[in-house]
């Protein structure tokens, strides 16, 4: 028996949290990659600075997507078609958050030994990031949108024993 009651959606509030701290961190990691990209080309560097701070803070609130990820995955009551999607979900999201820590960590060097330039190096690295972060919007959207997962006709669906 749950400590909490939960709601229609499976919840023991009233919305899915992970979907709202989640695309934060989305909207900080491709506005840093595009700060960095135009200050690249442009030479404007304070754009160099914005980045840095979105992506630092984008390290830090990706763990907190992820514990509501886990959190919500385990309430969701998976069935059995929605389930490889859903590890692979919670694989790239732990892979990302240790990825985005490193780039960060490594942003931060970049910064303390040149804050006017970006190596073009650094600049594939994070177009790599923005691919994964694609792959897990990808994924995060078939989750909710293709299998319903916190959707509440799923979850009365999976309540009643007709999916499985």
């Amino acid at each position: 028996m749950p400590i909490l009651p939960l709601n229609n959606e499976n919840l023991p509030y009233p919305d899915p949290m992970h979907p709202i701290v989640v695309h934060f961190v989305i909207a900080m990691v491709f506005f840093s990659f595009f700060c960095d990209v135009v200050g690249y080309f442009s030479r404007n560097v304070r754009l160099f600075e914005v980045s840095f701070w979105n992506m630092f803070v984008a390290s830090v609130s990706i763990f907190v997507a992820v514990i509501f990820g886990q959190f919500e995955a385990g309430l969701a009551q998976p069935y059995s078609s929605v389930q490889p999607i859903l590890n692979s979900h919670a694989i790239t999201g732990w892979s990302l958050a240790a990825i985005l820590v490193a780039i960060t960590a490594w942003r931060f060097f970049i910064r303390t030994r040149d804050p006017l330039n970006i190596p073009v190096a650094y600049l594939g690295v994070a177009t790599f990031l923005i691919c994964l972060v694609s792959l897990q919007v990808y994924l995060g959207t078939q989750l909710v949108w293709v299998y319903g997962l916190h959707v509440e006709p799923v979850v009365e669906a999976a309540k009643k024993g007709v999916l499985r």
